[in-house]
């Protein structure tokens, strides 16, 4: 990998920049289309975004996967979730039998999907599928470097617990990179990272406090919807944790990836080695909600280039979901009140993303129809984006707006 904070345990790792041409490309064609110019709205930075990304100024995805990873917390024996621990093997086997949200909305989406077993408790009784039928909807894929996180809130101030060892940690930013190695290998041109972890909003929290400098509760929600005094108890064991990990005043700053090792946790380092590893093939991934996005700020501050290969999708409800967004330089497109993980976020947004795309692909020009339009004065509203139009402007159909011969 490329910069300062970069370590050798990990592979060396070259991301490219965005493509300026393709970008161009798609941004001119978006301009010469049969429609006001700006009209699609964010939808049109969306297509120039994935235009730069993946070097083609007519990007399309007929090939998409949600990679679903799954790990246990033993800081969730503290009670802080609506349901215990024994629930995230339990919901991995229905991901694997087809039953869970993910699977409805990645088969809405015409999407795969990949399970993998990065750090859960115990063994899950199912065949790995992974190199039997790698083109099945639905694989599993067994790579676990740890039997679950330790309690990272246990321990003193001279001798505080880590969530994983340093191998350990490496060892799932391995597996997550080889998961998107595999998966752009067998033809995936558009990638979500999910996951499945009784408990993963404690260690997101304590690692959205630590990268963005801010106190714990300003980033700390009801995760599985917990009552208010459990989510003050959740609070203040993550606020003595952090302060345990990392003092005021320590002096060394710790690299990004004993942050993940110290109070992080499986799931959520072999996403960040997925989205760096999607990121190297020039394949975009999108960003799901808490959970995603605190990986996804450990990824950039492992390799800033990263960010350039990341799509938002939505905003869940947790209140450190935004401010990590927003850290990583990463927009959401919507906001239905999710707070379920597992890349659901990131699958519903699948479609929309096809949708911006096609645009660039099969619509018609204006020369296409034998239309011209007016000229654009600084004021017009055709000159400007659709979200700075006034209201009674954004309509495409009105007078004011309607292409001319």
């Amino acid at each position: 990998m490329d910069n300062a904070n970069d370590s050798h345990e990990l592979p060396r790792l070259v991301i490219p920049p965005p493509d300026a041409a393709a970008a161009s490309a798609a941004r001119e064609r978006l301009d010469s289309l049969a429609k006001v110019p700006g009209s699609l709205g964010r939808l049109e930075t969306l297509a120039v975004l994935l235009a730069g990304m993946t070097g083609q100024a007519r990007p399309r995805f007929p090939r998409k996967a949600v990679a679903l990873f799954a790990g246990d917390h033993a800081i969730a024996r503290h009670g802080l979730s609506s349901t215990g621990q024994e629930v995230t093997a339990l919901q991995t086997r229905n991901f694997l039998r087809g039953g869970g949200t993910i699977n409805a909305f990645t088969r809405n989406a015409g999407a795969g999907l990949t399970v993998v077993d990065v750090g859960i408790d115990g063994e899950i009784d199912m065949p790995d599928t992974e190199a039997a039928d790698p083109a099945a909807p639905i694989r599993f894929v067994r790579r676990k470097a740890v039997r679950g996180a330790r309690d990272f809130s246990a321990g003193t101030a001279r001798d505080p617990v880590w969530a994983m060892t340093r191998a350990e940690t490496l060892a799932c930013l391995r597996a997550g990179m080889d998961v998107a190695f595999s998966e752009a290998d067998r033809g995936m041109d558009l990638l979500a990272a999910g996951e499945m972890g009784i408990g993963n909003t404690s260690p997101s929290s304590a690692l959205a406090a630590h990268f963005l400098g801010v106190p714990v509760e300003r980033v700390t929600g009801a995760g599985s919807g917990i009552s208010a005094a459990m989510l003050q108890r959740k609070t203040d064991l993550l606020a003595g944790a952090l302060a345990r990990h990392f003092p005021a005043g320590a002096e060394r700053e710790p690299d990004p990836v004993e942050v993940l090792a110290r109070v992080g946790g499986p799931e959520i380092a072999a996403m960040s080695g997925f989205m760096l590893g999607a990121a190297s093939r020039r394949v975009p991934v999108v960003v799901d909600g808490f959970i995603a996005a605190a990986a996804a700020c450990a990824a950039t501050a492992l390799h800033a280039g990263v960010r350039n290969y990341l799509i938002g999708s939505h905003v869940s409800v947790e209140p450190g979901h935004r401010l990590l967004l927003e850290h990583i330089g990463v927009d959401p497109y919507f906001d239905f009140g999710l707070r379920l993980g597992e890349g659901t976020g990131a699958a519903l947004f699948f479609p929309i993303i096809d949708a911006a795309v096609r645009v660039l692909d099969e619509m018609a020009t204006l020369a296409d129809i034998g239309l011209t339009l007016p000229p654009q004065s600084p004021q017009s509203p055709q000159s400007k984006g659709v979200q700075d139009a006034p209201a009674g402007e954004r309509d495409a159909g009105s007078p004011a707006n309607r292409a001319r011969p």
